[in-house]
């Protein structure tokens, strides 16, 4: 026995007969573990999954995610999620390991957006028909739209330039797509340009960079309680919130903002951003300097501030000062 032994692992027979089994053994249990078919969940555990973790880790405020829908697209789950008011669609892997908060469509937006040059020229400027000695410049947002902020971000340094050579005011959608908080701000927002104008675009600079409301109402130097008292007054006036508890006035699954609703009406806003100037609605560039320049062709005669040197560089979407490469101002919230 021990002679048989010994023979089996002799350096000869190791080499000749051993070493290619047990090389076969260690291929067939690699391939067992690199081959092996992940788990796949069905819809219902992927559903529970998903609002499990979506609840738990993204979601703030005690508000509460709910999947409304669950359906298979390009292999993955897809999800409609419904987040205080807002629907949104997001995809799972199947074995339920990875979550994707958003799908861009690159066929879809190599489509409507032709690619920019990294080059900092943010292509054509808009031009407007519509002359005045005093253009009117009004700008519909939805506070917490990425592409409002965008907007808003390139047209701030426009508006401290021109000053009072220009009628500019910011005003809002008639619903809002990002929830509870977005009444909020909007409200907050309404009533700091209507009653404290002068410090309102020190508060939206603030605002636009991190989305800190409270801390903005402070180094703006707003007067809280003046402006707590105009928000509590305005939501009441058009019941903002009362008609947000009780799901009236929404359009689809998003409730209303009737303060400039006729406005909305008037010139038919579609979305955040539209910017309307002389009441022309203009699909501009988001950059300073094209802002710049289209709303100096609003004028009769252009003043001298409209040879100012203004940024050319696109803000990028959402909170904060970073820019992106090329103009597109064809992105809204709609």
């Amino acid at each position: 026995m021990k002679k048989f032994v010994k023979s089996m692992f002799s350096r000869e027979r190791f080499t000749r007969v051993t070493l290619p089994i047990i090389l076969v053994i260690i291929l067939v249990v690699i391939g067992l573990f690199t081959f092996q078919k992940p788990k796949t969940m069905n819809a219902e555990q992927a559903k529970a999954k998903a609002e499990t973790f979506i609840n738990n880790y993204l979601m703030q405020g005690g508000n509460k995610a709910t999947v409304k829908n669950i359906t298979t697209e390009y292999g993955l789950y897809k999800l409609e999620i419904d987040i205080v008011s807002d629907v949104v669609e997001s995809y799972l892997s199947k074995d339920g390991k990875l979550f994707f908060p958003q799908a861009l469509d690159i066929e879809k937006m190599s489509a409507s957006t032709p690619a920019a040059a990294n080059t900092g020229d943010s292509g054509p400027v808009a031009e407007v028909s519509n002359k005045s000695d005093k253009p009117k410049v009004e700008l519909f947002v939805m506070s917490y739209c990425p592409y409002g902020t965008q907007i808003e971000k390139g047209i701030l340094p426009v508006v401290e330039t021109l000053g009072k050579k220009i009628d500019y005011t910011v005003k809002f959608v008639d619903y809002a797509m990002h929830g509870q908080k977005e009444l909020q701000e909007n409200l907050s927002q309404y009533c700091i340009e209507t009653e404290q104008s002068d410090k309102y675009n020190a508060y939206l600079k603030c605002f636009l960079q991190a989305g800190d409301s409270a801390a903005c109402v402070s180094s703006a130097g707003i007067n809280k309680t003046k402006l707590d008292a105009c928000v509590a007054k305005t939501d009441k006036q058009y019941k903002i919130t009362e008609n947000f508890n009780n799901q009236v006035g929404y359009k689809g699954s998003y409730p209303g903002f009737d303060i400039h609703k006729d406005d909305n009406t008037k010139y038919n806003v579609a979305g955040s951003p539209t910017l309307i100037i002389n009441g022309q609605e203009i699909g501009a560039n988001r950059d300073s300097a094209s802002l710049l320049k289209t709303i100096c062709s609003a004028f009769n005669n252009q003043p001298q501030e409209c040879q100012a040197t203004l940024s050319s560089a696109t803000p990028a979407p959402g909170f904060g000062s970073g820019t992106q490469a090329g103009g597109t101002n064809a992105a809204a919230c709609e």
